[in-house]
């Protein structure tokens, strides 16, 4: 073995110490990009291969992803996909219209809340069903009938257009029927992130699979009045359009009366909690939609460039459904992690109980979406409103800021900045 001076071993120390002083600053942490070592691009400004991606790809999948595809050096770590999307979901197409889901099944995130959008013709009927778990809709195009009986034998039958909702309480019977002049779509959102469009409870099944005399026997009628029963569920098919709405209420009016809070809500034409120039948020709960007791919704619009402020919610998971625009939101949770996605219409993105969440309109026309939470009312937590209802002094500490500027930070909840008025 060759002899190693002492000379050599400072030497070598010397020259440890540098590399790792090196890569010590490499690798220190700045506002904006906080963690050790750094993430983003930050880190190829001296190697821009680093961003290169020569693999395969499917860049008109890609191109629709930017923050997953150069994520901002905040974000850190990762955490279970919050996102998915009815774009990509197999529709059940049928004489009368379709129906495509996300479920749990699709969406491992999903626990609270699984949600169809589907579409009826002029006339197109959802047939005659109930369901294990609670259903409330929102109509984002067209105009729909829907009927159901509640559990005193009361019948509702109600008009609904873009922007309304209804809910029927699990186990409730009902039917939808698009209307003219081109029927409808509609989002539908179960209070079970398992509930499917498929274990629904229909009339078609009911009657096919109960022997032809205990019909008889139940309806007093002939066994052969129901010979020519459909063998096989329709689930969607092609109805003719329904008459007026007053003679379909003449025609099912019973006894026992009307129910004493109506089945439908119009969300769209509501008085916002909040509006400013840079949007505004529309609420239902069972605060004003009183029927509506396990979900509770905001409509939230973004004009261009404008931000839904930095908050959480406390009582439940938020679903949310995409409806226009190009929307981006970043989560935060325990870790620390912080994820950021991109979102276009049709997509579906969910945030679990009590993470930190904002989302910011990038695009140059409205952003508007849905927030579902499986709960009787809203509720969130602003964290502007959190910073300036805690002492000032306590806060500076926290921020290394003087309590002068957080004297500026919003103190009314603002939901959407900046609050242009």
């Amino acid at each position: 073995m060759s002899k190693i001076s002492r000379r050599d071993i400072l030497s070598a120390t010397a020259g440890g110490a540098m590399v790792a002083a090196t890569l010590e600053a490499s690798a220190a942490a700045t506002f904006g990009n906080p963690d050790e070592p750094p993430q983003g691009a930050i880190n190829t400004k001296n190697n821009p291969a680093s961003l290169t991606d020569p693999g395969p790809q499917n860049p008109a999948i890609g191109s629709q992803f930017p923050s997953a595809q150069l994520p901002p050096p905040t974000d850190v770590n990762d955490m279970p996909m919050f996102w998915a999307s009815f774009n990509n979901a197999p529709k059940r197409v049928q004489n009368g219209g379709w129906a495509r889901q996300v479920t749990q099944a699709d969406f491992a995130i999903a626990e609270e809340i699984s949600g169809v959008d589907m579409r009826l013709t002029a006339g197109g009927i959802r047939e005659m069903h109930w369901h294990l778990a609670a259903e409330w809709g929102f109509v984002s195009y067209g105009n729909c009938r829907v009927t159901v009986l509640d559990e005193m034998g009361r019948p509702y039958v109600a008009d609904v257009k873009e922007g309304d909702l209804w809910y029927f309480p699990a186990g409730l019977p009902h039917s939808l029927q698009g209307l003219g002049p081109d029927g409808c779509e509609f989002l539908l959102c179960f209070d079970d992130g398992k509930a499917t469009e498929y274990n629904t409870l229909l009339l078609t099944d009911w009657m096919a699979h109960t022997p032809p005399e205990i019909l008889a026997e139940n309806f007093g009628v002939p066994a052969e009045t129901f010979a020519k029963i459909p063998l096989h569920q329709l689930y969607i098919f092609q109805g003719k359009i329904p008459g007026s709405l007053n003679d379909d209420r003449a025609a099912v009016k019973s006894k026992a009366g009307a129910p004493p809070r109506p089945f439908t809500f119009s969300l769209g034409s509501s008085a916002p909690i909040r509006q400013t120039k840079a949007g505004e948020v529309r609420v239902a709960d069972s605060n004003n939609f009183h029927v509506s007791k396990t979900i509770a919704a905001a409509l939230v619009t973004l004009r261009p460039g404008a931000l839904r402020e930095l908050h959480w919610h406390p009582n439940a998971d938020e679903w949310q459904y995409w409806i226009k625009g190009k929307g981006r939101m970043t989560v935060f949770d325990t870790g620390p992690k912080a994820v950021t996605m991109d979102f276009n219409p049709g997509d579906i993105g969910y945030v679990k109980r009590s993470n930190g969440h904002y989302i910011k309109n990038v695009g140059d026309t409205d952003l508007q979406f849905l927030e579902v939470f499986r709960s009787p009312y809203f509720a969130d937590v602003s964290l502007s409103d959190w910073l300036t209802h805690t002492p000032p002094a306590l806060v500076a500490q926290h921020l290394n800021v003087s309590e002068e500027v957080i004297a500026k930070f919003p103190n009314n909840k603002p939901e959407i900045m900046p609050p242009l008025g």
